[in-house]
This record gives structure tokens, sequence and C-alpha cells, in this order.
């Protein structure tokens, strides 16, 4: 999984969910935990609640007009993460 793209945003989100921070890549891994748990990644049981809307919401804060646009790209590297390790199982 080394090799996959967005694994360093994925590695650091199961991170930061285990110290009980909410950063950007806690937000990422909440979104695609149940996913994740099926690929068989360590997700903690505890996620952040609504990390859809808190995520953009975060975005938007440090950059309003390029919020939608940074938010779809973390999404899309979420999914590629995803489908690579998906296809590599």
């Amino acid at each position: 999984m080394d090799r996959f793209p967005g694994v360093e945003i994925v590695r650091e989100g199961i991170e930061d969910l285990r110290r009980g921070e909410t950063t950007v890549s806690a937000l990422l891994v909440s979104i695609g935990a149940p996913r994740l748990r099926q690929i068989g990644l360590p997700v903690p049981e505890q996620v952040i609640r609504s990390p859809e809307i808190k995520l953009y919401l975060h975005l938007a804060q440090s950059d309003p007009d390029g919020a939608h646009s940074k938010y779809n790209a973390l999404i899309r590297r979420l999914v590629s993460f995803e489908r690579a390790a998906e296809c590599a199982r």
C-alpha cells in the first residue's frame, strides 16, 4: 500500500483519529471509514461525526473561494486510495 495514491493522508488520518485530533486527514478517514475497514485498515471505531460538513467548513475558513475545489480534490484522493487498495486485495 505504500505506493498507493493518498496513502500518506490515510495513515496520518488514522493516527490523528487515535489521538482524538480533528484534522483534514482525520476528517477524510472518517468519511471513508466503512470502506477503509472493509479493505482491512485499522480505522478506530470512534470517528468524527458529520465529517463531510466539517471538512468543507474547515477548508472554507482558510480559503472560502477555493474550498469546493479543494474538498473535491481531497475526496478524489481518498477514493483513488480506496480503489487501489481494493484492486490489490
